[in-house]
This record gives structure tokens, sequence and C-alpha cells, in this order.
């Protein structure tokens, strides 16, 4: 991997502070760039005006992606689909075999942020690499894609917080159950609050974020110490052959057990595309960005790998732990291994770095709801979702409706397991969105790509084919329910192919039949030469350019510089 300047020029502008490392290549000076902070002029050879201020850093854009991923609620909130499929196996061998290749995926998408680093992100990617005639295609699946993982993020956190409280209220009056009915409220609750705080202007939301990220990382650190200081269990540990063994609670085979598990793992170590979306608001986003990527998803793979073999060579009983009637798996779990108090005060931990986490997902999910509406991928709602808002400057119009589409799939609670198709929508929707520009890169593009200042140099095509091999042969296991043949009814069916794949269809056949008309990839708002002399095959609009010197708007040619 290297940090070198990249694109074969190098352009410093006055009154960097900090120094910006250039995305130029030679030839690819915006106009109007005397006027430009270095941040502006990177951004517009991407083609895009500087429409928030830059007050990310590499550090608070790792904070934002680590509390997305919430290493500590995220294992918490899907011991079902891991542990709960093929046992202690799972959070031992099986972890450490999947995130090999999901740090192949990251560093993929890592070099693909330092080189177009906009809030488009895997969506602006998809369209250049696949150029002009496949890229809207490309484009309007991988955005399409994304967003469904983004707008389902803050949901399933916030089910998954929802439950964690009321288990801890179960615990201390045992004769209260909760019902789906306050699930469902406190969850929507949750998302309100959210919504406000991602609201506000960027520089609260980074301050916040860099919170919730301590927060996240010392109620790891004390979970860590606590459970094996304070564990009930005589003897303290299970043998190793218990650890890392498989305890099959599904109606397959040991094999495909072990790859459904992967679900639970791939649903953790998703949130680290949060940077890329970040890239307009952060700054020197060609370096930071990458840098904050590779950050949380190594630090993610660490650290989840301790938590996970804690669990596994503490739990005495995994189907109780499944089957509680706590209604959370990682409450029964505390409860099981830890005195009371302890085990109230891990989940009351843990519900906070919930609480951040989930605001997390709704900012990540707002700049990319943000970013495709730029580009009119939301139709006639796009004209509102596109608005800045001008006493925050930051996307407040397409924060409230990720929240109102939330809302609404948080009424699968009342459908029993249809719920649980939000984890596997955030599972799969993501790896697709992050494997088509990855794929497109290695398959298509190879060696003509365009490095950014971060890149992996001779080791970016074999990474590249790890993560997307990973991605083709494990993503069909994550529709598979639990049972098969005639233990399978309605209440035990993986709805995940319905409330991912009715959606995804219905989009691609909007392509097809309308939107191709219309719809051709990222709008370019300022005119530059990179992009008038065709290197990414995404003509400049010839209705609009925007001047970014005088803020006016007029009328351009592709062949125009």
């Amino acid at each position: 991997m290297s940090t070198s300047e990249g694109g074969g020029g190098s352009h410093h502008f006055k009154d960097a502070v900090p120094p910006v490392t250039t995305v130029f290549a030679a030839g690819d000076v915006p106009d109007h760039i005397a006027n430009m902070s270095d941040d502006e002029a990177a951004l517009a050879t991407l083609g895009y005006k500087q429409e928030f201020k830059r007050e990310f850093s590499a550090w608070t854009s790792f904070a934002v992606s680590f509390a997305v991923m919430g290493l500590l609620p995220s294992i918490a909130t899907t011991m079902w689909y891991g542990i709960g499929y093929a046992g202690p196996a799972a959070n031992t061998w099986g972890w450490l075999v999947s995130v090999v290749f999901i740090l192949c995926i990251a560093a993929s998408m890592a070099e693909l942020a330092s080189s177009m680093p906009t809030s488009g992100g895997l969506y602006y990617a998809a369209a250049v690499l696949a150029g002009p005639k496949y890229g809207p295609l490309a484009a309007w699946i991988t955005g399409w894609s994304n967003w469904f993982v983004q707008v389902t993020g803050a949901p399933s956190v916030n089910y998954g917080a929802a439950g964690m409280m009321l288990a801890a209220a179960s615990i201390v009056n045992p004769s209260y159950v909760p019902t789906s009915y306050q699930t469902f409220l406190l969850s929507t609750l949750l998302m309100i609050v959210h919504a406000g705080i991602s609201s506000m202007p960027t520089l609260w939301i980074a301050k916040f974020n860099s919170v919730g990220t301590v927060i996240n990382v010392l109620a790891l650190i004390i979970t860590i110490i606590i459970i094996p200081t304070t564990t009930n269990n005589v003897p303290k540990f299970q043998p190793s052959k218990v650890a890392w063994g498989i305890e099959n609670f599904t109606d397959w085979p040991d094999g495909i057990a072990v790859l459904m598990s992967f679900l639970a793992i791939c649903w953790t170590m998703s949130g680290y595309d949060a940077p890329f979306h970040l890239a307009e608001e952060c700054s020197n986003a060609a370096v930071a960005s990458p840098r904050a990527i590779i950050m949380t998803a190594g630090s993610g793979s660490v650290l989840g790998f301790v938590l996970n073999t804690l669990i596994a060579y503490t739990i005495t009983d995994v189907d109780a732990v499944i089957n509680t009637e706590l209604g959370q798996p990682w409450a029964a779990y505390l409860v099981q291994v830890l005195p009371q108090k302890a085990a109230l005060a891990v989940l009351s931990l843990t519900i906070v770095c919930a609480f951040s986490m989930g605001q997390g997902c709704m900012v990540a999910a707002s700049r990319v709801c943000f970013a495709y509406a730029r580009d009119d991928c939301f139709g006639v709602l796009s004209v509102p979702l596109k608005r800045v808002n001008r006493h925050t400057l930051t996307p407040v119009n397409a924060v409230w409706f990720n929240t109102s589409i939330g809302i609404l799939l948080l009424l699968l609670i009342f459908g029993g397991a249809a719920i649980d198709a939000i984890f596997s929508i955030g599972a799969i929707a993501a790896f697709i969105a992050f494997s088509i520009p990855i794929f497109i890169k290695i398959a298509v593009v190879r060696n003509k790509f365009r490095r950014g200042p971060w890149h992996l140099g001779a080791f970016s095509l074999p990474i590249g084919i790890l993560g997307c091999s990973f991605v083709v042969v494990i993503l069909p296991f994550f529709n598979f329910p639990a049972v098969n043949g005639a233990d399978l009814t309605l209440d035990e069916m993986n709805w995940t192919s319905l409330v991912y794949g009715a959606p995804m269809l219905f989009v691609i056949i909007w392509f097809f039949v309308d939107a191709h008309k219309w719809f051709k990839g990222p709008k370019i708002n300022i005119n530059h030469h990179m992009h008038t002399i065709g290197i990414e095959g995404i003509p400049v609009s010839p209705k609009k350019v925007i001047d970014v010197e005088s803020g006016s708007t007029s009328k351009a040619s592709a062949s125009s510089t």
C-alpha cells in the first residue's frame, strides 16, 4: 500500500492547512482554480462543487465508521445469526476465515475512495469505471443496493437496542414480558432522536461521533475485561475443542451452517464504507478517507475476534442463549456467565454503544441519500432530497426521508421472523454494492485504473479477486432459512429474498423501462478539464455547468473547456 503522490502531477495551492494530497493527473485542472481551496479543487476534478463544510478529519471519519460498525452492539444483536447457526466455531475460526476476505474488500474500497473521494462513493466509482455505455446501469444497481443497506442500518440497530433495553427490564423484573408493540414504539423513538442529532451542523455531528467512538472503544475494552474476571463459570473457560467446535443449530450440513453464520460477521463488518460517503466533508479526503476505512476494518477485525473468542470460551449453553425468554441472546448470555449486577452493567454499556451506532448509521445513510438525489436517482423526490439546509449546511431532508422509511421497515416487527430480513439485507446489499465497482476495476479497467495517492500497488488485482470471490460464494447462503423440509413454516421462513429482491427487481425493471432515458449516472455540476477531455468517460451536461467563481449557471458543451 502506498500514500505517495499519484495521478501524474502535483499541484499545491495557497493557504492549505493541512496540505491536501492531489488527485490531479496532468491537464486535469478545473476552471477558476485560483479561488478554490485545495479540497475544493480536488473535488472539482471529479465534477462537483463544494457544498459541505470540511470539518471531518481522518480520525472523525473513522469515528463515524467505527460507530456505524459498532462492534459491541453489532456482535450482541447478531448472535442469532452467528453462534445461533454454527455454535462457537462461528465466533472463532469462522470469524478468522471471513475477515481475511472482508479486509480484502475494505482495502480495495479504500483504493477507490482515494481515487474518487465523493459522497457518491461506490455509486460514483461504478459509473466511472464502467464507462459511458454501461456506467449508468452499474451506478443504478450499486446505488440502490447501497441505499437499501444504508436505510436498513439505523432501524436494525435500533431494533436491537430496543430489544436490549426491554431485556434489561425483564432481568430486573422477571414477570415483565416485552410485547412487539413496545419494541416497535421504543425503536421508533430511537429513530426520531437519531434523526434530530443527524440534522445538526457537521461539526456538532463530528464531535458527537468522536465521543461515541471513545465510548464504544472503552465499553468494548471494559466488556472484554469484565467477562473473564467476573464470570460465574467453574471452570472459567470451556475447552478449546468446544470453543472452536461446530454446534449445528440448523437443518443443514455443518459446512453450510458455518457459511450461513458468516451473516453475523458480514453484517458486523460492513460499516467501514462510511468514510467514503463523508469524503466531501473531510479534509485531505484522498488520503484521510482511505486511511479511515482501513483503520475501521483493521481495528474491527482484531477487536471483534477478541470479543467473539471470549464469548466462545465462556458460553456454557448456546441453545439456552439463543432460545431465551428474554428475547435477546446477548442479554441471556450475560446473565448466564455473570452475576446479575455485572450483567446489567455490561448490557447498559452495550445499549449506550448501540445508541451511538444507530446515530452513525443515520448520518452515513443521509449522505448517501443526498448524493444519489443530487443525480436524480429518486425521480421527483430528488428535488427536496438534494437540498442542503441553509442553517445547518447538512442534508436534513434526506435525514428525515430515511427515518420515515426506517420506521416503516420496523413494522416488520409485527411479522415475526420477517424482521430478521433487515439484518440479512444489511449484509447482502452492502457486499453487492461493495463488490460491483471492485469487480469492474479488476475485470474491465485493470491497469487503466487511475490510482489516487493511497493505493495497493501490485497487490491491487489479487486482493480485489479474493474479495469479489468471497462475495460470490457467500451471499446465496444468507437467504437460507435455518430449517428446511417439513420444519419450514411461514414463521421460520427467511424473507430476505422477498424484502431485498422485490425492491431490487422493481428498480432494475424501472431502469430498463424508463430510467435509462434520463439517468446517465453522476451529474457533473462543475466545468473542468478532466471530463471535457473525456478521461473518465462522463460528459459535462450540455444544459448546466456551475461557474464556481461566480456561482452562476451557464450553457456548456461537452467539448468546451
